[in-house]
């Protein structure tokens, strides 16, 4: 029989249970300077991180979800690398000090066995040395990018990217991933410009400013178009029927307020400022020949833009302005949306 008071154990790890041959370890996982434990999907590979004393107040063996790819297993399935790292090298010296007590006492057997008469002997001796166990290594991750607050459950947790669920109760809100969205391409935007002069002026030769301008552009789209498609489908019981038929209608903006509206809900044209509706029409229209029509200008974006000074067959030039006037005008939409059918 094993006894627990013979093992040494590095601070951090120590036995907390035993149930026959079975030894319990527990090993404490250090907080960063933040108060957060890093945790990392075994599915998607990718790091996020929570707050330690959120996680402390779970129930015992809770389940998480992966911020990312929505991979939903027991918290233990999330451990990082480094974790993994000091788990193993308690549990490797706990097991080098078992197979070291298993040694001393089957030796000591042999030295109280009588030998056989006529029998061979052979001598074999053994040296117990005294077991220090190694600090465990510590745990240096990534440092908080970007700290979220889940506003169902209240958990904080930290990404690194853009994500989609709270790691304790899973999918987040339509309009925080929406105005989750709008921010990143406003840091996207930022961090260009924070790029050294040299640097810059590579990229810009590329060509990498004006297609991040465009990619903007076609990006506010696609964010409203998601979240008008959530909020539509969670308020109306017939949404499925009032959308049959009529294709990407959300990606429409005339269509979309007819859409609501019939639904009983405030017009959003009316809603929202005159001058910021029609800035919204333009986006819209610079995005459908951008993204079908490689940005030259046709009869169709000159009716949706009739202010407009250009000529059919020129290209549609997106400046920087262009497209974080289309992030800040896309925002004021959003908010309108999450609260059109709940206000």
């Amino acid at each position: 029989m094993w006894s627990e008071r013979e093992f040494r154990m590095a601070d951090g790890a120590k036995i907390v249970g035993r149930q026959g041959d079975e030894i319990r370890l527990g090993i404490s996982m250090p907080l960063d300077e933040d108060g957060y434990i890093g945790r990392q999907c075994p599915q998607c590979s990718l790091s996020f991180r929570m707050n330690g004393e959120d996680y402390k107040a779970l129930p015992e063996n809770p389940e998480l979800w992966c911020v990312y790819c929505g991979h939903h297993g027991d918290h233990s399935e999330f451990m990082t690398a480094q974790q993994r790292e000091r788990m193993m090298r308690a549990v490797k010296d706990l097991g080098m000090q078992i197979v070291a007590q298993g040694m001393h006492k089957a030796f000591r057997r042999l030295g109280q066995g009588a030998s056989r008469r006529g029998s061979v002997s052979i001598s074999v001796s053994y040296k117990e040395k005294p077991f220090y166990p190694r600090p465990l290594p510590g745990i240096d991750e990534e440092r908080l990018a970007r700290v979220r607050t889940c506003a169902d459950c209240h958990t904080h947790y930290a990404v690194f990217g853009e994500h989609r669920y709270c790691p304790i109760c899973g999918r987040i809100p339509p309009a925080s991933v929406a105005f989750d969205a709008l921010q990143a391409d406003t840091a996207r935007l930022d961090a260009l410009n924070a790029v050294p002069t040299e640097t810059k002026a590579a990229l810009r030769e590329q060509g990498v400013f004006t297609r991040s301008w465009v990619d903007t552009i076609e990006n506010v789209v696609g964010i409203v178009e998601a979240l008008a498609s959530s909020v539509f489908k969670d308020a109306v019981t017939d949404a499925a029927d009032r959308l049959r038929g009529k294709g990407n209608v959300f990606q429409r903006l005339d269509d979309m307020a007819d859409l609501f509206a019939a639904a009983g809900y405030e017009d959003l044209r009316t809603v929202l400022e005159p001058a910021v509706w029609q800035r919204l029409i333009a986006t819209w229209a610079a995005r459908h020949v951008h993204t079908h029509n490689d940005g030259v200008i046709d009869e169709k974006y000159l009716r949706k833009v009739p202010s407009s000074p250009a000529q059919p067959g020129q290209r549609l030039v997106i400046t920087e302005a262009d497209s974080r006037q289309a992030v800040e005008d896309a925002t004021t939409l959003c908010r309108s949306l999450a609260t059109l059918t709940t206000g």
